[in-house]
């Protein structure tokens, strides 16, 4: 059977535009003679996002980011397509979370597997969308308030430095050079007494030598005599004091009973009153004897001299 030659072009043009897709799509990255599948995903931002991007499961690649274009709702988010290689199975609620490869590496997609017994995800189904933050982003959220406190720092410091400029005024600063000087002469003034005294050790160290010798002695002969306080019979001198006290105790108690001769001019009252009458007459008798001197000495007188009462004033 022959074949027309319309028959054969017909054959070549439809051979023509298979090989065209099939290319086309290969140089997109997907391929079709191969069970891949197709996910979406909706981000705010993909900046650093490109296409043939990674996209990984547990950091195994399993595909790569194939389109990426606005929503045609007018919402100015973007909607990115995911080629998915493997024949993983993972539930409808994993999400793709867009995550930085680097500080200048870019970004790639992962896929975040969720494992809920929920259905499988399949092919031209939506995940949700998630962004990891990064690196720099991370740095920015730690360096944003670092900013502002170095920022208040600066003023503070600029204010502190305009002080100073205030408070350093010409005539503080020659005070303050004046002063400098004067601690410089101090400073030479105690190096020179420091020689000096340095000088004067060296001079008299045979002197310092012998007093230390003799504090050492000193404190040898000391500690001798320590010991020898210490062996001595210091427990019997003790006991000795004790009894002593003891006996002046027993004397007091004696006393205050009024035992003995001590006790009783202590204690009976009849012995003191006619100790104060014998007392009071005595000293009425001398005063007598001043006054009438003759009447006791009547054996040198021959008259008698008659008694008379002491005239009282």
């Amino acid at each position: 059977m022959k074949i027309s030659k319309e028959v054969k072009t017909s054959i070549l043009v439809i051979a023509g535009i298979v090989l065209f897709i099939f290319g086309f799509n290969y140089l997109k990255g997907q391929n079709l003679l191969d069970s891949s599948r197709t996910f979406y995903s909706v981000y705010d931002n993909v900046e650093g996002l490109t296409s043939s991007t990674p996209v990984t499961i547990n950091g195994l690649i399993v595909g790569k980011v194939v389109d990426i274009e606005f929503k045609d709702d007018a919402s100015g988010k973007l909607q990115v397509k995911l080629l998915v290689d493997s024949d993983f199975q993972f539930s409808k609620n994993s999400k793709a979370e867009l995550y930085e490869t680097g500080l200048i590496g870019g970004k790639a997609i992962a896929i975040v597997p969720a494992f809920d017994n929920a259905e499988n995800a399949i092919s031209d189904s939506y995940l949700e969308g998630s962004v990891k933050a990064g690196l720099s982003e991370l740095v920015n959220q730690k360096l944003t308030p670092l900013q502002g406190k170095i920022e208040s720092m600066m003023v503070s410091a600029d204010s502190l430095l305009n002080n100073l400029n205030q408070v350093f005024d010409e005539k503080t600063k020659t005070n303050l050079k004046k002063s400098i000087a004067s601690l410089s002469s101090t400073i030479d003034s105690f190096k020179s007494t420091s020689i000096s005294l340095n000088q004067t050790v060296k001079n008299n160290q045979e002197k310092i030598d012998n007093v230390l010798t003799n504090a050492d002695k000193l404190t040898g002969d000391l500690a001798k005599i320590t010991n020898t306080i210490s062996e001595s019979d210091l427990k019997k001198t003790i006991k000795s004091l004790e009894s002593t006290l003891k006996n002046f105790d027993k004397i007091i108690i004696s006393l205050e009973k009024g035992e003995g001769t001590m006790g009783k001019l202590l204690k009976d009252d009849a012995l003191y009153n006619n100790l104060k009458g014998a007392s009071k007459e005595m000293e009425e008798l001398l005063e007598d004897i001043k006054l009438h001197p003759k009447r006791y000495f009547r054996i040198l007188s021959k008259k008698e001299i008659p008694y008379k009462e002491a005239e009282t004033n």
